[in-house]
């Protein structure tokens, strides 16, 4: 399990979207980014990001995964009580839509699939913008979750809804997420839940697993393991991740820790040209 929305970087065409302007906006509070946030992530904010990463001492690679989400401290609203409670029930992928207590509504929805997954717990809607267009829908309303630009909106694939595809954000369809948009102001109560997954660090001496089988096809996509898809984290398994970590300059230990899975899983999106929240 991967906890990271999507990975934010340089590609063509750019990426955009409104977690896009809360880096930059964050950026420019802190006085690294001069430009305009316009939600594109262009060759400026990429550098910002890179300079950004160096002065805090963590990987430059000009990539905004969950890492540097935390460490760019974008700040939190806190809940101050209101009408309005929205449960996300990742299991059946429902929304529901509470005011005063009562069930108002509910509706079907996109959750994050399972090396992604909509992380769980209670957050706050922290920023909402309307109109955000393309893979974002109509609507967008960020969440409080602290590594990464997760939110509920829109969508461009009305077949992905009911499903858990996405990179940790909960989509909605198109008609419903106007409704929900305008219940629930900033600093509205949001309930994930679902089923709690264990993170496992990887290495030669564990049990085999699907979370192994996961990494040995990632890594077979970006060209470093050959062996099958079995789950089982033999030699060739550790050394395609030793050959993976030396490649990314990590550490060279042959064994899935946070770092590398995260690389590993910000790399396979490059490589699958990935940019859907």
């Amino acid at each position: 399990m991967i906890l990271a929305s999507r990975f934010l970087r340089l590609t063509r065409p750019r990426m955009q979207g409104p977690d896009v302007i809360s880096v930059q906006r964050r950026l420019i509070a802190s006085k690294f980014y001069t430009g305009s946030w316009n939600g594109i992530y262009n060759t400026a904010t990429a550098q910002a990001v890179v300079n950004f990463q160096r002065t805090a001492g963590i990987r430059a690679d000009g990539i905004v995964g969950p890492v540097t989400w935390v460490v760019l401290g974008i700040g939190e609203v806190q809940w101050g009580g209101g009408s309005t409670h929205i449960v996300v029930d990742t299991l059946s992928n429902v929304l529901y839509l509470y005011q005063n207590n009562q069930l108002t509504n509910s509706f079907p929805v996109a959750t994050g699939k399972p090396t992604t997954p909509t992380p769980l717990g209670d957050w706050v809607i922290v920023e909402k913008s309307p109109n955000p267009g393309g893979a974002f829908g109509p609507r967008w309303m960020r969440l409080s979750i602290p590594n990464g630009g997760y939110g509920i909106h829109g969508n461009d694939d009305p077949t992905s809804i009911g499903q858990s595809v996405s990179h940790g954000c909960v989509r909605m369809q198109n008609q419903d997420v106007p409704i929900v948009y305008a219940a629930a102001p900033i600093g509205t109560l949001v309930t994930i839940t679902g089923a709690v997954v264990t993170t496992r660090v990887l290495h030669s001496s564990v049990s085999p697993g699907e979370d192994i089988a996961t990494f040995q096809q990632m890594l077979n996509t970006l060209g470093f393991y050959e062996g099958q898809i079995d789950g089982v984290y033999g030699f060739e398994t550790e050394e395609a991740v030793r050959d993976f970590q030396a490649a990314q300059r990590l550490t060279v230990d042959g064994v899935i820790g946070p770092q590398t899975a995260l690389t590993i899983e910000s790399q396979y999106d490059i490589a699958l040209g990935d940019v859907d929240p």
